[in-house]
């Protein structure tokens, strides 16, 4: 029964590793994106996704290190929450945001 268990916190450890690289690269990219492509696609503004991706990041590395339990606590309903976030951001809000900007030093023959 001890292996099954120790398995199983291992495997949720793996998960909760993931959700916070996942809610960290998020992040980064918000961060790092000017404010007016936001606006220009219509999405959501530049404040209002960084304090979503920061409490992402925040609760995501909390259940990575433990903070909230060992075991099957890892998987509680903050870190399930810092997926979906950081999913939203990177699946929708991050390629509409990309290609602003794209485009500018067009030459004759492409990109320069």
């Amino acid at each position: 029964m001890f292996q099954i268990h120790g398995v199983l916190d291992l495997i949720f450890w793996i998960l909760a590793i993931a959700a916070f690289i996942m809610s960290a690269w998020a992040l980064v990219h918000a961060l790092r994106t000017p404010a007016r492509a936001f606006a220009v696609t219509g999405k959501q503004s530049k404040k209002l996704w960084l304090v979503i991706l920061g409490l992402a990041a925040l609760f995501s590395f909390a259940s990575a290190v433990g903070y909230f339990g060992i075991g099957l606590g890892q998987l509680n309903l903050f870190a399930i929450a810092s997926v979906i976030a950081a999913g939203i951001y990177l699946a929708d809000v991050k390629p509409a945001v990309s290609e602003i900007g794209k485009g500018g030093n067009q030459g004759p023959y492409g990109p320069w």
